[in-house]
């Protein structure tokens, strides 16, 4: 029984092991997938007033920190 347990424990960590290993990993193709989609959309669907406000916004800050 002791050596059940301790095989369960060994798996268990094995397991953690390779999950956090795999978080570090780079993006897979459905990551790479989906950023190339919401890259089409925002150049089908432009920017909007609120968006183009806030670059202006943020160029007058730029030039008043200089």
């Amino acid at each position: 029984m002791n050596d059940r347990l301790s095989r369960t424990w060994a798996g268990t960590l094995l397991a953690v092991v390779v999950a956090a290993t795999l978080v570090g990993c780079d993006q897979g193709p459905a990551e790479r997938t989906g950023e190339k989609l919401d890259r089409a959309l925002d150049r089908l669907s432009g920017k909007g007033p609120a968006e183009k406000a806030g670059e202006r916004l943020d160029k007058a800050v730029d030039e008043l920190k200089k």
